[in-house]
């Protein structure tokens, strides 16, 4: 029952998602997908124009023309789904009556702390000059404009840790803190 469940609901999110539904031929010899790309190419375009006209991408990230964009875009989203203009399959339409019940993954301390003590031992057998060496070089490296994949890549051969690897970066590059703009 469940499987022919997820089989019908499969073919609703693709027939009301895909808008294969609204029109008769939707290949028509590809034109109407031929039509969709060529939409699609002309949409982008306008849209980097209007990060051109701004003075590119990093006026437009100061003038926070992408937080309003994403903002004014959920807002919209969130309007077409309320007033059924937008389709969610099981949220708007086709939802189920029943309550689902969808087992949520645990995951037992005693693996967590499992995981925690293997990491604990890894910094402890591991090289910490060759860690500090490789981390020092990893700055440096931030600090220019080198490609930063080699250096990650040599760390994490020594046994640095992602966090490690982060908060190395963070020294150089900071935190990115968005301005709020509501």
């Amino acid at each position: 029952e469940n499987a022919v469940k997820i089989a019908l609901r499969t073919q609703q999110i693709i027939a009301h998602e895909s808008g294969v539904t609204d029109t008769v031929d939707p290949l028509a010899g590809s034109y109407y997908v031929e039509w969709l790309t060529n939409k699609m190419e002309e949409e982008a375009e306008n849209y980097f124009q209007q990060i051109e006209a701004l003075g590119g991408v990093i006026p437009a990230i100061k003038a926070n023309f992408f937080q309003k964009e994403i903002a004014n875009a959920s807002y919209k989203y969130q309007r077409e789904i309320e007033s059924r203009e937008r389709t969610i399959v099981a949220v708007n339409q086709f939802e189920q009556k029943e309550p689902c019940s969808v087992p949520l993954l645990k995951i037992d301390e005693e693996i967590a702390n499992e995981q925690i003590r293997k990491l604990n031992e890894i910094k402890e057998e591991r090289n910490n000059d060759k860690v500090k060496e490789k981390l020092e070089r990893l700055k440096e490296a931030a600090r220019g404009t080198e490609n930063l994949m080699p250096f990650i890549i040599d760390a994490v051969r020594e046994y640095i840790s992602i966090g490690e690897i982060i908060n190395a970066l963070t020294e150089v590059f900071g935190t990115y803190h968005e301005d709020s703009i509501y």
